[in-house]
């Protein structure tokens, strides 16, 4: 890779933000950075070479930084995520007792013998591609509300879930990983709140604010990148450890001027390559060469439409129990994952990654219903918390 293709992808990936701009409807800016890695990619032009080892790297940090703010997304200090706590919880568990048939129905009928992973995929949301969707829209009505604990506890448990599904031969080891990297974020987090109560951080912030050094950014990185170097030794996705350690500062309660610049960081530069990157990695060519994992593609995203729309026979507004289905994270750790382990039948990664588009097109085509019922629900006082 060279500082052309940088520039280039740079360039193209303000396609992103332009297909958002439009408000009626609200295109998640992944979808544009998706298709210019599609049109320079494996599938068409092949100007980018997702095989090359800096592009890899880069589209890794932007991967595990992505994950990081979506943990930090997830409201655990919001006094709104308690007082939906019970009702997203039992809807999140319901939809992953539904998944488990469908993953299984789905694995027999295309004969991958992939049920457990199937299932976490059906079950998976993703609060990085949802929150976006639901930008400018009322968050306080009762049913956005019991969405976020849904949406927390489905991004958390599948995360979790995905190295013991997708590679049951070494469960073990993945259950090794996990639990050091869950344990690793856990003392992150700890002392991160010994700091804040302390005023250690505000000692520091000051400092750094007046000198202009950034210590805190500099800090929360090098955190980061070590849990996600602890993650590929343990050989986990570092969309777990990504994860964690966003929940870790969103516990203690993540600094706005850290948040700016994670977010300028983040968006304006090593997401866009991840996202290009993904494009360019996926080979829709493979679709042609294998015609089932077209039809597997589409049954995996249809399928979560309809395992989280299930939900709204509880009551749940329908635009938004369909737009839970929601996910990237999930899939895009489950299809590289998977290609690394060797575990996946050819065009079985392009397929799982169709089936997020599936659900990412969704929620997009949803965002009018969805605001209006925001909208709606936001004129309703939520429920007093108990």
């Amino acid at each position: 890779m060279n500082f052309a293709q940088l520039a280039l992808i740079c360039l193209v990936a303000v396609l992103g933000p332009l297909l958002s701009l439009p408000r009626a409807v609200r295109l998640p800016v992944v979808i544009g950075e998706l298709v210019v890695g599609l049109a320079l990619g494996q599938t068409g032009a092949r100007v980018l070479d997702p095989n090359d080892g800096t592009f890899a790297f880069l589209a890794d940090v932007g991967f595990a930084l992505v994950m990081f703010v979506a943990g930090t997304h997830v409201p655990v200090r919001d006094k709104a995520l308690r007082t939906g706590a019970s009702v997203g919880v039992a809807r999140a568990v319901a939809v992953g007792v539904l998944a488990a048939p469908a993953g299984w129905a789905i694995a027999h009928v295309f004969g991958t013998g992939h049920a457990g992973l199937y299932a976490v995929l059906l079950a998976s949301s993703s609060a990085s591609i949802v929150m976006p969707a639901l930008q400018g829209m009322p968050l306080t009505g009762p049913s956005i509300v019991a969405m976020l604990p849904q949406l927390a506890l489905a991004d958390a448990a599948c995360i979790v879930a995905l190295p013991f599904a997708i590679d049951p031969a070494h469960m073990s080891r993945a259950a090794i990983g996990a639990v050091a990297v869950v344990a690793v974020s856990l003392v992150v987090f700890l002392v991160l709140r010994f700091v804040e109560q302390r005023g250690y951080r505000r000692r520091v912030h000051e400092v750094s604010e007046d000198r202009g050094l950034a210590l805190e950014l500099r800090v929360t990185l090098t955190i980061l990148f070590a849990v996600a170097a602890l993650a590929q030794w343990q050989h986990v996705s570092i969309m777990l450890a990504g994860f964690c350690v966003g929940l870790a500062v969103a516990g203690v309660g993540e600094p706005k001027r850290v948040a700016k610049q994670v977010f300028a960081l983040t968006d304006g530069l090593f997401a866009p390559i991840f996202f290009v990157w993904l494009g360019a990695s996926l080979n829709l060519r493979d679709l042609a060469a294998h015609p089932d994992a077209l039809t597997l593609g589409l049954a995996l995203g249809l399928s979560a439409l309809v395992v989280h729309g299930a939900m709204a026979v509880t009551k749940q507004p329908w635009p938004v129990a369909v737009t839970t289905a929601a996910q990237m994270g999930v899939p895009v750790a489950a299809a590289t994952t998977g290609t690394h382990l060797g575990v996946l039948r050819p065009g079985e990664d392009t397929a799982m990654l169709l089936g997020a588009l599936v659900t990412i097109a969704a929620t997009a085509a949803l965002s009018g219903p969805l605001a209006k019922v925001a909208q709606q629900d936001g004129r309703v006082d939520p429920p007093p918390t108990p």
